[in-house]
């Protein structure tokens, strides 16, 4: 159905123009559309027709349904040419407006969609053409009513819609004074909120200066402190051994116990003296690592010599395997070497059966060596709290120590490059792993 004819009619009169009114708002109700498409349709053909018309000739008018999806288009013809500006505004209230100009004559077409397109039935066009020629022509008065009574209700219609815009801006003015608002106080928190971390860096600024500070105080207070004892218990040390010469006066058996006794205090005293001064310097950052190749090795070999002759307990076996020839790492031979001896003798203080273990293994460019021991263990909450300076944890405070060997250990490890790392259980016990690159990164 592209092309189906509706009504012809032709005006000649301003009369006319009413009928041609009413027709198109009778099709345009016959064809489904909407009552405000209605209106607009007869509105656009009344403007058109009177402008048309007073060219002083007839003006043909056809109603058909055109095209598809279908549009109710309806074609004014005139001779000659007619004035496209004029008919401008026209084009608001339709959906298509085209001028054709062609010979002598000239189509103005108006055309609206159909509401549903195509879903119209032959049967609809027909009922719509027989509705169309049964309806009479309205006087001129009576479509006048009949346009009075659609522009009244267009003018509630809008006096409605102008009624809710206002009420939907009042709505929109209180609701942006409620956003302002809520501006307003989300703005002033803000800045309350900043001011407040503002004050709160400075005072963390200020902390960590105390902390620093407070740091440095006691870094100091270490290497004093153990300088200054270093010299006297050496002395002590010195004139115990001197007491104790077979060659001077002969002691009685419970001066020579005592005798044991103070030597072996000055020998704790003076191991404490040396970790604290040791620790002091790791931690003032002016323990600077003097850089050379290591074989490992060879280190790996004096290590066990080292230890074995620590080692008092015979049912402990200490196995230290050294990788093989050209083995080699860039780091500080005597500060790795301090880290494993530590590591060793920490071991083999903690294990009373089994063995300690030490060996190496190379990947990525990383050496990482491991000692495990079969001793007593530690707790998985405990393992941090080892690496802490005078820590000793319970169950082991009958043992040997003074609880810096780890936290320097720890430290001497960073410097190096490397990192330590703890895994342990209660009864199965303990492997402490060095990870150090091969070669120096900075």
């Amino acid at each position: 159905m592209t092309d189906t004819l509706l009504l012809q009619l032709v005006l000649r009169r301003e009369q006319d123009v009413f009928a041609v009114r009413q027709r198109g708002r009778e099709a345009a109700a016959a064809l489904g559309l909407e009552h405000q498409d209605q209106i607009r349709l007869a509105t656009a053909l009344s403007d058109v027709g009177r402008q048309l018309l007073s060219g002083g000739t007839g003006v043909e008018v056809a109603f058909r349904i055109h095209g598809r999806p279908e549009h109710l288009r309806v074609d004014l013809t005139v001779p000659g040419r007619v004035d496209r500006q004029a008919l401008r505004p026209v084009g608001r209230l339709v959906d298509v407006l085209e001028v054709a100009e062609g010979g002598q004559e000239t189509v103005v077409m108006l055309s609206r969609r159909l509401p549903d397109p195509g879903q119209l039935t032959a049967e609809q066009v027909e009922q719509a053409r027989r509705k169309l020629a049964a309806s009479a022509v309205a006087s001129p008065l009576d479509e006048l009513a009949s346009q009075n009574e659609h522009l009244l209700a267009a003018l509630e219609e809008a006096r409605e819609q102008r009624d809710r815009l206002k009420a939907l801006n009042d709505e929109l003015e209180e609701t942006n004074r409620g956003v302002m608002a809520l501006y307003l106080q989300l703005s002033s928190e803000l800045e309350e909120t900043n001011r407040g971390v503002v004050a709160l860096y400075a005072e963390l600024d200020e902390k960590s200066g105390q902390l620093r500070a407070a740091s440095e105080a006691k870094t100091r207070f270490l290497a004093n402190v153990s300088h200054e004892l270093r010299a006297p218990v050496t002395a002590v040390i010195g004139l115990i051994r001197m007491l104790s010469d077979p060659e001077s006066d002969p002691l009685t058996a419970a001066q020579a116990e005592q005798m044991s006794l103070m030597r072996g205090s000055a020998s704790d005293l003076l191991s404490l003296v040396n970790d604290l001064l040791d620790l002091a310097k790791a931690e003032s950052g002016h323990l600077e690592p003097v850089w050379g190749p290591v074989d490992l090795s060879r280190l790996f070999k004096q290590l066990r010599g080292t230890v074995k002759a620590v080692l008092t307990s015979p049912d402990v076996a200490l196995e230290v395997e050294a990788p093989g020839d050209g083995a080699w790492i860039e780091s500080d031979e005597a500060l790795l070497s301090q880290v494993l001896r530590n590591l060793l003798h920490n071991a083999v203080k903690f294990t009373e059966h089994g063995s300690v273990t030490m060996r190496a293994a190379s990947a990525g460019g990383h050496w990482t060596i491991t000692v495990a021991d079969t001793g007593i263990g530690i707790p998985a909450a405990q393992h941090e709290r080892i690496f802490e300076e005078f820590v000793q944890l319970p169950g082991r405070h009958k043992m040997h120590g003074t609880g810096l060997g780890l936290p320097y250990a720890r430290r001497l490890t960073g410097i190096l490059g490397g990192e330590m790392h703890l895994d342990s259980e209660p009864g199965k016990g303990s492997t402490f792993t060095v990870t150090l690159p091969v070669a120096r990164t900075s």
